[in-house]
């Protein structure tokens, strides 16, 4: 792979029907299922993605599809493969703590947009993980930046809940799930106004009173009718929303404006029992104070700095490392439109927040700090951070060889595993690019000819 590799949105071309079904067979190719195998990664510029400093000279070692041993000195077991990474840098695999990647191929083409269920009865019963297709080109375009896995949310369709969503790996295989029905996903802000009747007070009433059909289903299923004019929620819906009012599986709740931060957080008093996750928190920064002392974990849009929407008058990039400086564990991620496919800016995110720290006045985090937003952290958000997100031991065999610093926009992964396996590193777009650099007459389709 050429050190600078920026591929193209994959949303820049108009497809016609035809050129979407020539696209199912240009996708990525699918491996065979593969057997991890016992490597060591040695020399590196290494990062563990807990929070801490690169190390020098590092060593990491994979066997089974788990990570054994990684830091300085590590010594490497006889009879395992190892691969050189003088002059490159070794991190963990990249996870992006919110996107629809999977969910749609051409956001604007319906046929491969999954996101939303505008037309459906349902709403928190959706579970998008039978939706997730491994053969996207986003995936296989994230996979080459070194995106390992994916924390994927739904879009509210016909009401404040949009589903469940899942946590997904990138590997080119069909076995995409990590977790399924990884949390519950609703609007909270201006979208979810505008779902409930119109304004925060009634959006506010709606929620109070679905969770309370969701704790009255709890109480008696058998008696629960939610089939009358008065129900809110089909019994099917209230049966969904059982492991959140139970605290069994989080509420990731969207929400930008401080205000709506504020009243998220208080619904705990109503309901104990809620696992919150802020998403968006554009204006977290203000109450940032607040959001540590209710130990919510926020996942946020680093590059968000201008006020969009009036839920962002207040908009920083100072709002992550604000939101770290208080304590608030924060996790980065894709939240607006077709951005939400293009995971591979996660490294221009973090990096961005290396860079404030240069800024007089700005509030940025450290290389380690930057890191962890786009590694453990979001891990640890969906209840995984025993499982991937870090090369602390026994955690999966995600890693990245970059050619470089991956903060630097010139720096591109080199080696990409996934639990121990090694993954292709092209995909549709570097197969276009290498194929047109240096066109040769004869070689070109017709609209190519001179």
């Amino acid at each position: 792979m050429s050190k600078a590799n920026f591929p193209l949105s994959p949303f820049a071309l108009s497809l016609s029907k035809g050129a979407r079904l020539t696209l199912a067979t240009l996708a990525v190719t699918v491996a065979s299922p593969v057997l991890a195998q016992s490597i060591a990664i040695t020399g590196a510029t290494l990062a563990i993605g807990d929070g801490s400093e690169p190390i020098q000279n590092g060593t990491v070692v994979i066997t089974g599809g788990k990570v054994v041993a990684a830091g300085a000195g590590v010594a490497v077991p006889a009879g395992v493969k190892t691969i050189d990474a003088a002059g490159k840098w070794v991190t963990p695999g990249l996870v992006s703590g919110f996107s629809r990647v999977g969910l749609a191929e051409v956001p604007g083409v319906s046929e491969t947009n999954d996101t939303r269920a505008s037309k459906s009865p349902f709403s928190a019963a959706i579970d998008v993980a039978p939706a997730v297709n491994p053969l996207a080109n986003p995936i296989a375009i994230s996979r080459t930046a070194g995106i390992t896995r994916a924390v994927v949310v739904p879009v509210a369709g016909s009401g404040m809940f949009a589903g469940q969503g899942a946590v997904v790996d990138l590997g080119a295989d069909m076995n995409p799930i990590t977790k399924a029905r990884a949390f519950q996903y609703v609007e909270m802000g201006e979208e979810g106004k505008d779902d409930a009747g119109g304004s925060r007070a009634a959006m506010i009433l709606t929620f109070r009173m679905m969770l309370t059909e969701a704790q009255s289903y709890a109480k008696a299923p058998a008696s629960y009718d939610g089939g009358t004019k008065d129900a809110l929620l089909n019994r099917v819906d209230a049966q969904a929303l059982v492991p959140v009012v139970n605290g069994t599986i989080p509420l990731m709740v969207h929400a930008e404006s401080a205000r709506d931060i504020v009243t998220v957080l208080s619904l705990k008093q109503d309901f104990p029992a809620l696992k919150l996750i802020l998403a968006g928190a554009t204006e977290g920064w203000m109450v940032a104070a607040q959001i540590a002392a209710a130990k919510v974990p926020v996942i946020t849009a680093g590059l968000e700095d201008l006020p969009s929407s009036f839920e962002k008058l207040a908009a920083t990039q100072s709002n992550v490392g604000r939101l770290v400086k208080a304590g608030v564990p924060v996790s980065m991620g894709m939240l607006t439109g077709d951005s939400a496919l293009q995971l591979r800016l996660a490294t221009q995110q973090a990096g961005n927040m290396v860079a404030l720290t240069k800024v007089p006045g700005a509030t940025g985090l450290s290389w380690g700090q930057a890191l962890r937003t786009i590694t453990s952290a979001p891990a640890e958000a969906m209840g995984l951070g025993d499982r991937i997100g870090s090369l602390k031991p026994g955690k999966a065999g995600d890693v990245v060889m970059w050619d470089g610093d991956p903060f630097e926009m010139t720096s591109a992964p080199v080696a990409v595993w996934i639990d121990g396996v090694q993954q292709p590193i092209e995909n549709r777009q570097t197969k276009l690019r290498d194929r047109y650099a240096t066109p040769n007459e004869g070689a070109m389709p017709k609209a190519y000819e001179w």
